[in-house]
């Protein structure tokens, strides 16, 4: 259990910390929610006990298991030690041998949060990667607007998402008009948490629409197995493995004064995407002050039964990830791909033992006829064959059958699909 906290900020109403007193805030930072906490100014150790104070509460007395800390970007801090790193460390201590986790939401993707003290980081344990799901989006729904316009949803990103972590380590990026992101070689895939959807994501939507609303069935079947089987840190969204009729808006409880300014600043936040900025979309809204958006948004577990075969996919695929070693990494030598055509490419998974390989082909267009195939990844090791062990068009997940894939004759590689090849 992994509390969501938000050190960056206070809401808009109930923040009584200026009455005991001035120093908690500072003017010398601007955030996009109002004055930043003074973390490094005059006055300002006791504004990091309150911090740490809490940090500790959560751990000792709740005995959370980690944190996942809201827009750290946002936390200014130019002490000789980060506050995160300060909270790292005294959770750590305070937890004594149980394991705490830590996350972190990062929109300028700072490798630093994940690094060791010793070499000047935060000691967190891993990151938001927003790369992935805006790739994702753009693949399922060829949508490109506001902040995915930066993004093209081919197979190169896949594959570099796998090899690399962050798409954007240092590059232009146009969407800010600066660069953004920073060297990540030295991480281990693991440090980054990969999602296809986040509250985040699907509340900055017009209706709240989750990605099975958007996107062909068969193409999110593919592209939940490669999250749930890439070398990264998967997550799903609250529903996402059943298929949640449920959408997800965007709501908040708040006097009456404040939640018309928060209907009405939502508007105004959602005029970033072309699609969303005429007067009348506003009057489409949910209003997020009504008790009913809210209740819109509870779950609804019939769902399960009736998704089941999206819930068996979901289930068997990370049973397919506990389970086989060479997929999980426990014995993985290395990661390799290649791309064959804008949407489609294969991960090669070598394991520790000769010969002891996973082949894992993702194609997110059109059926494609691998021919010629100068892709020496495709190759089986010596003596041995493929055999397919997973395939998302599986009939148990509702897909239309998988084809018989045959190496030694002209490979095909259906339409919208993910095939997984143990050797």
């Amino acid at each position: 259990m992994i509390l969501d906290v938000i050190y960056n900020h206070v809401g808009p109403d109930g923040n009584y910390l200026p009455f005991f007193s001035p120093s908690y805030f500072t003017d010398r930072y601007k955030t996009d929610w109002g004055e930043p906490f003074n973390l490094d100014g005059p006055d300002a150790g006791p504004v990091r006990e309150f911090f740490l104070a809490n940090a500790n509460y959560w751990i000792s007395e709740f005995h959370f298991d980690g944190f996942r800390f809201d827009a750290t970007q946002q936390i200014f801090d130019a002490s000789p030690k980060h506050l995160l790193a300060e909270i790292a460390t005294a959770v750590r201590r305070i937890a004594g041998d149980r394991q705490i986790y830590l996350v972190a939401e990062n929109e300028p993707q700072q490798v630093r949060l994940m690094q060791r003290p010793e070499d000047g980081g935060y000691g967190l344990d891993s990151i938001w990667n927003d790369d992935f799901n805006h790739s994702a989006i753009v693949a399922l729904t060829g949508r490109a607007e506001a902040y995915y316009s930066d993004y093209r949803g081919d197979a190169q990103e896949f594959l570099s998402a796998a090899k690399w972590g962050f798409l954007y380590q240092g590059q232009y990026y146009s969407w800010q008009k600066q660069n953004r992101g920073t060297w990540a070689r030295c991480l281990q895939p693991d440090k980054f948490v990969n999602f296809i959807q986040n509250h985040d994501q699907v509340a900055n939507s017009l209706g709240g629409h989750r990605i099975h609303t958007l996107a062909s069935a068969a193409a999110v079947r593919a592209m939940t197995s490669l999250l749930l089987l890439g070398p990264w840190t998967p997550m799903l969204f609250q529903g996402q493995e059943f298929a949640s009729s449920s959408p997800f808006l965007y709501f908040a409880d708040q006097a009456e004064s404040i939640a018309v300014k928060i209907a009405e600043g939502r508007a105004e936040f959602l005029k970033q995407f072309p699609s969303l900025s005429s007067p009348e979309i506003a009057e489409h809204l949910p209003k997020p002050g009504e008790e009913a958006t809210f209740r819109q948004c509870k779950l609804n577990f019939d769902d399960r039964q009736a998704n089941d075969s999206v819930y068996l996919l979901n289930k068997e695929l990370v049973a397919l990830r506990r389970s086989d070693p060479i997929i999980n990494g426990k014995e993985r030598n290395s990661l390799d791909g290649a791309v064959y055509g804008q949407h489609a490419f294969v991960m090669r998974y070598f394991g520790q033992e000769d010969a002891n390989d996973r082949l894992l082909i993702i194609n997110l267009d059109r059926d494609l006829a691998v021919s010629p195939a100068p892709i020496p990844l495709l190759a089986p090791p010596s003596g041995r064959r493929w055999q397919v062990i997973f395939s998302s068009e599986d009939p148990r997940y509702a897909g239309q059958g998988a084809p018989p894939v045959h190496f030694d004759d002209q490979l095909r590689m259906p339409g919208f699909s993910a095939t997984v090849f143990a050797s």
